[in-house]
């Protein structure tokens, strides 16, 4: 089995990797594992025979193409991780950048997948971000898509895509709306999300974080964990399990920002938590509040997809998972 992961020296797409080539899927074996990004990998990644590393421009039809058509490989590409994107700040920031990458690089990988005439499965990343507007208390599947911002129109329309690509058969895709994702190791990025693993990431590091916006502000996670195993469940489940609409709301838990600096203070300290800096900016204030706080998900709940226990659970998975190596990072 051949599989691209786009956006694959990324951090999601890193982890994805190295799940698959650890413990495979449930499709069959893993022959072929291809990581496709705009640059090499910031960190390590295994010695393995099974992995290629190309690098390129996502949306650069040709380029696309070449890497799913694969000519030197039998039938192609059997599935694709499609999690290249411009993030949400910067997508905000930079309108024909974000449009560029998330809009057309998402049609130049659907185009390139129904060039195939295999209907490969495809997994694409999703956001809450393409919820928006009077938003009801609890958010979920049939909430109707009103996004707030170039990232959330960008995709929501990919979300549309799919869903047509495989109505009409050129694709077996599944959407996965995942939830704020905390806490990513690394640095920050130009996210309007970045700060919520900031402020967990810096302070248990010895360095100060600036979080943007009111402790009273709620938001749905999920750990890198939860994601990570959805996304390999997402694959390995039959296309008709999704029923009508190839999109689906993963779990997240709902937390207030203030209960998030709390958790630090257990997980760190009282000296971790004197490191955050409360820095109000009324534009990251208004981006996260048109964001769900609560989100409902029976349909991914009774497809297997789990969810974490609160906010301490994924404080302790970083601990245990990253710490170690984001010790080592310059910020």
């Amino acid at each position: 089995m051949r599989i691209v992961i786009t956006g694959g020296c990324g951090f999601l797409g890193r982890r994805v990797a190295i799940r698959l080539l650890e413990k495979g899927c449930g499709l069959g074996p893993v022959d072929e594992l291809v990581l496709f990004d705009n640059a090499p990998p910031a960190s390590a990644l295994p010695e393995d025979k099974r992995l290629t590393l190309v690098t390129g421009d996502i949306a650069d039809p040709d380029t696309v193409a070449r890497l799913i058509a694969a000519p030197d490989s039998d039938g192609g590409t059997d599935a694709v991780f499609h999690l290249a994107a411009v993030v949400s700040g910067q997508a905000e920031a930079d309108t024909d950048l974000g449009y560029r990458v998330n809009l057309d690089g998402t049609r130049a990988v659907l185009d390139a997948c129904r060039a195939l005439g295999s209907s490969p499965r495809l997994v694409f990343a999703s956001s809450l971000a393409v919820y928006g507007g009077a938003l009801p208390p609890v958010v979920g599947d049939d909430t109707a898509l009103q996004p707030q911002s170039s990232y959330g129109t960008q995709k929501a329309i990919g979300e549309l895509l799919v869903n047509d690509y495989s109505r009409k058969g050129y694709v077996d895709g599944r959407v996965l709306r995942l939830p704020t994702v905390v806490v990513r190791p690394g640095l920050p990025n130009r996210a309007a999300s970045t700060f919520a693993s900031s402020m967990i990431r810096e302070p248990l590091t010895g360095r100060d974080a600036v979080c943007p916006v009111s402790p009273d502000t709620v938001m749905a996670l999920a750990s890198p964990r939860r994601i990570v195993e959805g996304l390999v469940r997402a694959l390995d489940l039959p296309g008709d399990a999704f029923g009508a609409s190839r999109s689906l709301q993963l779990p997240g838990f709902s937390v207030a920002v203030g209960d998030m600096a709390a958790a630090l203070r257990q997980a760190g300290g009282a000296a971790a938590h004197a490191r955050i800096r409360w820095e109000p900016d009324p534009a990251i204030q208004a981006i996260i509040s048109s964001w769900p706080r609560a989100l409902a998900s029976p349909r991914a709940e009774a497809l297997g997809f789990g969810r974490d226990s609160g906010i301490d659970e994924v404080i302790q998975a970083f601990i245990e998972d990253d710490l170690a190596a984001q010790m080592q990072i310059g910020g």
